[in-house]
């Protein structure tokens, strides 16, 4: 039973975190929001500065947590794409630094490796095969998984990922930084039927997604706005809805046609209840079984990297401490 230490800098969010086997010793994260907020989205060379500063005490702090040296790590891992490549330099550095220090084993983990599993983490005896809807502030993808390292992606965003769209549009409300959580937020008194915003590519025959029309359609929307609070709720739901009935339509049908009897949900976006709601309701009438990573592993976090490296590590996966990090890292 192996003990690993990961460290997730692919981003804003500094994580480390600790498993031994698939038991979780210790997480620790800490957030750069109050950062960036004043610029309504990441600055890469605030995040690199950042990360800097609460790398190593988030080290000290998931080591005593655990009740653990540095010694008594097997592994070490860190994420390696994709990503800001000043914010992958921090993490992947450090881990390779640890592991050369000690000689033992560094696994590189590609992030969206570590969403794509986080569903399972919690004791799963296998990765069953499932199709995997991913949608975060930088990705949305459909994959069918068949197992560690066997994935095909299925569709992509042709513009912006679902999650980009929601901090766009709350920038654009005025609403604060991140976006996500204001928008569902105002969406819960809102009515989703006041505006009716585009379902790009819904009827596109492939499982590919679009979400820049329905942003400009928003934009539009703004430049002819009623006055008062109530129109922002109603045009908050009104996005939401419009993307999620697409993420949805796309995922159900996707798993229909690979013949998959499991869908996956994670990434960023996954913590919206309404998406985890109407997903889960879907899958119950089309007879598939559904699985969403907790909250607390759907945002960017060293646990999900340091259970994607357990996976890999017990298939027979080890990297070079000379892998270099890839901003653009393909999951398949």
């Amino acid at each position: 039973m192996s003990t690993i230490l990961a460290l997730e800098t692919s981003c804003d969010e500094t994580a480390v975190a600790i498993l031994r086997g698939h038991d979780l010793l210790a997480s620790e994260v800490a957030s750069q929001n109050f950062a960036h907020e004043p610029y309504g989205g990441v600055v890469p060379e605030v995040a690199s500065r950042n990360h800097l500063v609460h790398a190593p005490r988030l080290l000290a702090a998931s080591l005593a947590a655990a009740g653990l040296a540095l010694d008594d790590v097997d592994v070490f891992a860190a994420t390696s794409g994709p990503g800001l490549a000043s914010s992958l330099m921090i993490g992947a550095s450090l881990a390779k630094g640890l592991a050369l220090g000690r000689s033992k084993p560094y696994l590189a983990v590609n992030h969206l490796e570590g969403h794509l599993l986080s569903p399972f983490f919690g004791g799963a005896a296998q990765i069953e095969p499932n199709l995997s809807l991913i949608v975060s502030g930088g990705h949305t993808l459909l994959v069918e998984v068949r197992g560690v390292s066997d994935y095909r992606i299925l569709g992509r965003t042709v513009d912006d990922a679902a999650g980009e769209a929601f901090d766009k549009v709350a920038k654009m409300l005025g609403l604060a930084y991140p976006g996500g959580p204001e928008i569902e937020q105002h969406a819960r008194s809102g009515d989703p039927a006041r505006f009716a915003f585009p379902r790009s590519m819904l009827d596109s025959g492939d499982y590919n997604f679009s979400f820049s029309g329905l942003k400009t359609a928003v934009r539009y929307m703004l430049a002819k706005r009623p006055n008062g609070e109530a129109a922002v709720a109603d045009i908050c739901a009104s996005f939401q809805a419009a993307a999620i009935d697409v993420l949805i339509r796309k995922t159900v049908a996707a798993a229909r046609s690979r013949g998959l009897r499991l869908v996956t949900l994670s990434g960023g976006v996954s913590c919206n209840g309404e998406l985890r709601t109407r997903l889960k309701n879907e899958c119950d009438r089309a007879r598939l079984a559904f699985l969403a990573a907790l909250p607390s592993l759907s945002t960017d976090n060293a646990a999900m990297i340091a259970f994607a490296a357990a996976w890999r590590f017990e298939a027979g996966f080890v990297s070079s401490v000379t892998d270099e990090i890839d901003p653009n890292l393909a999951l398949a």
